[in-house]
């Protein structure tokens, strides 16, 4: 029975996994407010716009203690304190960062009355009883840290409380054991009515690093039936004494969580108020006043429409402090769209010169357009057109180059170090998967100490598309 409950929990999480996606950075084609949390590319928590990972597997161990029966397992005048033993493995999916969904399965054992079953019975009175049980449920997660969060967004966010209730199937063999021998009392089987079962409870996760939780839960089962216990039926010597109707039980464990994905982050810990709450607290340290937009803001380029003189800007372009898309070489190609920004050019050849003069990679301004979002190595696919210019060009030249990655100045010096070493390693990868000969290239991360806009330390006194430039790879001639 029990090698088949698993076999049953395994092909209930097998259509769940087939379904998992890694969240992913991918742009909603609007560019966000100056003010708006996060990266420039804010979205929705949506599964068409996601940036962080959103399943993890948890383990634990731990102890069930029965209480509210007939026998129990801490002394109150039954005899010995008994401690059973209990595992649990659940498959977890975060649907928002305060909301997730767990489908869980239960392995244990309870013992309970008045001496250990493993025990010869003290005298001909004593009665002593063990429950082992399997069980699956489907459990909802609260992560209340973030569901109320809303002052203290300075601190390191590595602790979170956890609410978990939900319902399930209980399958359980009760043993009684007296001065006569031990015997089964009651068995009961899964997916029926009167295995059906209820938990509740709460966990305190700490957040060891990007891809480990440690979690201490207390649940409190309940079992919906009178013999769990082992004191045999409903109306049998031992449960006649109480009007109790379902034996139910603490559950005691200690665990982990192993988060999946590529990202840097998991949703459950991200916190979408802490930013914009820093962002106000220094305007208000500042005694600066915030401007709110009467007329709002149509085209989502951070310009409110009461002083916006280009209220169509397209999605993902820069804009002055007029709300006009930036057009650097002054060519009437707007740089979103322009393959030459600095080099002048006619619309027809998308901003470049006809002149067969060869993309100018030996100046960080031809990979202007190579940005990222923030916390992210992914190579956008607007940056694609660019790559491939560039591998055409170092193809026919006889000179080698240093992919330089570099970030903005959020994170510590180390992080930023690493990530501007996978930025570069990433456009290096590209290049050379599409044609380039690897000992042309050399990938160079440069951390936050090669600022595009200097003036942006701390990133809170620039606007968020000159944060986003400072997120960039260029090239160098060596």
């Amino acid at each position: 029975m029990k090698l088949s409950l698993a076999i049953v929990a395994l092909a209930l999480a097998i259509p769940g996994a087939n379904y998992a996606q890694d969240s992913t950075a991918v742009s909603t084609g609007t560019y966000p407010n100056t003010f708006s949390s996060g990266s420039a590319n804010v979205s929705p928590f949506t599964n068409q716009s996601k940036r962080f990972n959103d399943w993890s597997i948890s383990v634990g161990a731990g102890v069930p203690l029965l209480q509210s029966a007939d026998l129990t397992s801490i002394k109150n005048g039954n005899g010995k304190n008994l401690f059973g033993y209990s595992a649990y493995v659940s498959i977890d999916k975060a649907i928002t960062h305060a909301f997730g969904i767990n489908l869980q399965y239960d392995r244990g054992e309870t013992r309970q009355g008045w001496f250990n079953t493993k025990d010869a019975a003290p005298d001909a009175t004593a009665v002593g009883a063990r429950t082992q049980y399997d069980a699956i449920s489907i459990l909802g997660d609260i992560n209340f840290s973030n569901l109320l969060r809303r002052v203290d967004n300075h601190s390191t966010y590595r602790w979170a409380l956890h609410g978990y209730a939900g319902v399930g199937t209980i399958a359980y063999r009760a043993y009684q054991k007296d001065s006569k021998g031990q015997r089964l009392m009651t068995e009961v089987k899964p997916f029926k009515l009167g295995s059906m079962f209820m938990q509740a409870g709460a966990g305190l996760k700490f957040k060891v690093n990007r891809r480990i939780d440690l979690e201490g839960r207390l649940m409190y089962v309940v079992t919906g039936d009178d013999e769990f216990d082992g004191g045999g039926d409903a109306y049998s010597a031992i449960n006649k004494r109480s009007e109790q109707v379902s034996d139910n039980f603490f559950n005691a464990t200690l665990g982990l969580s192993i988060k999946l994905g590529k990202h840097e982050s998991h949703l459950m810990w991200h916190d979408p108020l802490q930013e914009i709450y820093y962002k106000l607290d220094v305007l208000a340290n500042k005694n600066q006043d915030i401007e709110v937009c009467k007329k709002g803001d149509a085209d989502n380029d951070g310009v409110c429409d009461d002083w916006d003189r280009q209220l169509d800007t397209p999605a993902g372009a820069r804009v002055d402090g007029a709300g006009v898309a930036l057009d650097t070489d002054l060519d009437g190609v707007i740089d979103l769209y322009d393959k030459c920004v600095t080099v002048p050019g006619p619309v027809e050849n998308n901003g470049c010169p006809t002149t067969n003069t060869g993309p100018v990679i030996e100046t960080e301004t031809k990979l202007e357009g190579i940005e990222f979002d923030l916390n992210s190595d992914r190579i956008l696919p607007s940056n694609t057109p660019i790559l491939n210019n560039a591998v055409n060009y170092i193809n026919s030249s006889n000179g080698s180059y240093s992919v330089i990655g570099a970030t903005d100045t959020r994170g510590t010096d180390a992080y930023n170090q690493k990530l501007s070493q996978r930025r570069a390693n990433n456009v290096k990868n590209y290049l050379i998967k599409n044609g380039v000969q690897n000992g042309k290239l050399n990938a160079v991360g440069k951390g936050e100490k090669d600022l595009k806009y200097p003036e942006c330390e701390p990133a809170t006194k620039c606007p968020e598309w000159k944060n986003r430039a400072n997120r960039r790879v260029y090239f160098e001639a060596k």
